[in-house]
């Protein structure tokens, strides 16, 4: 269902990836977003260019263009030398354009999918990465970036308001502008029986001018995996949550894959935080099968109803701000990737089944 090509020009490098999977796999779990009879809507890919020594100071360049069912990524990333006690740099220019499900999406058959809610967001960013040198099982990066974000609806034109006339911005226009300082703490320790991950993030809207956002969001992910036996237990908590200025595209979604299996995604609700608890069990078949029991929980903590300018998206859409997943899945080892199918039952009874490749939990 899918092709690979590796192809060398020089120094550089170009990986090309063209795959028919996932499209199949999505027809059968979420109902059309939008219309289209491009042949390219058909095409979910990847292509990347890679170049290691660009002006001959082993300057890298990146770039990569990557293209889903109903989204599509540019990344440009220009990396210099520097010392290895020194953080080091990374320039990125980013645009991206994805559909607002999680936040507009409307939920069918009890929350079971999430359909189209006609809102897009297009996200342009340029800044600057700075990755410290790791100490013991410790690493950070500090990041600040210049973000437009623009909102469209399903024919590519400009938007100031949802489909019930409610704003998608929080400055009133069709796009926010904001500069963000970020700082990311990660902490990782593994041995043959367990392993723990942590990270922590904070994001700073600095008001360079009067009408950017001001806000402060805070985000965690605590994971641990521990072997039982030839079985492993995986559990991972996840939470966060924002002050200041917000946007309705900010609001933390809750439901779907990575989240609360059994729900469509952000079926379970958004809102200024969110707690979810993510727990599955995996034990082996044979070599290459292994089987999975899951649970995910999740709720918005209340807050739904602080998602300003907004009118409550949530509860518009009668999103009930907290779930319930449980359920079962298969998880095939492969020489061309790692595949799994899950049958999850939601709060409402509602069944759905997930087909995808890697992990649920990171």
């Amino acid at each position: 269902m899918g092709a690979q090509k590796s192809i060398h020009a020089g120094k550089a490098k170009i990986d090309v990836n063209v795959d028919l999977t996932h499209k199949l796999c999505a027809s059968l779990m979420l109902p059309p977003l939008r219309n289209t009879a491009s042949p390219l809507s058909l095409i979910i890919g990847s292509l990347c260019l890679k170049h290691p020594n660009l002006f001959g100071g082993s300057e890298k360049l990146d770039l990569s263009w990557d293209k889903g069912l109903y989204d599509s990524n540019v990344l440009i990333a220009y990396r210099r030398p520097r010392p290895e006690w020194l953080a080091q740099q990374c320039f990125i220019i980013q645009h991206s354009v994805s559909p607002e499900i999680g936040i507009h999406g409307t939920p069918v058959d009890n929350f079971s999918r999430s359909g189209s809610g006609g809102v897009n967001l297009s996200r342009f960013s340029v800044g600057l990465d700075l990755n410290e040198p790791a100490s013991s099982q410790w690493s950070s990066t500090t990041s600040i970036k210049f973000e437009h974000v623009h909102l469209l609806n399903d024919d590519g034109r400009s938007i100031t308001s949802d489909p019930d006339g409610f704003p998608v911005t929080c400055s009133g226009s069709p796009h926010d502008r904001m500069v963000v300082l970020k700082q990311e703490s990660r902490y990782v320790k593994a041995n043959d029986h367990s392993f723990s991950h942590l990270s922590m993030q904070i994001e700073q809207g600095i008001p360079v001018l009067s009408k950017w956002l001001i806000f402060n969001r805070f985000k965690f992910v605590a994971t641990r995996g521990v072997k039982l036996g030839p079985a492993f237990f995986l559990a991972s908590l996840t939470g966060g949550s924002i002050v200041g200025d917000m946007a309705p595209y900010q609001a933390f979604a809750i439901g779907g894959v990575g989240s609360v299996r059994g729900y469509g995604e952000g079926a379970v609700g958004s809102g200024r935080s969110c707690l979810v608890a993510n727990s599955e069990l995996t034990f082996p078949v044979n070599k290459m099968l292994e089987g999975v029991v899951f649970l995910d929980c999740g709720t918005d903590l209340g807050s739904g109803r602080l998602v300003p300018v907004s009118g409550n998206p949530a509860q518009r859409q009668r999103k009930p701000g907290s779930g319930i997943g449980f359920g079962y899945g298969l998880r095939l080892k492969s020489p061309f990737g790692h595949f799994h199918v899950d049958y999850a039952i939601n709060s409402f009874h509602q069944k759905t089944v997930y087909f995808g490749i890697g992990n649920l939990i990171s």
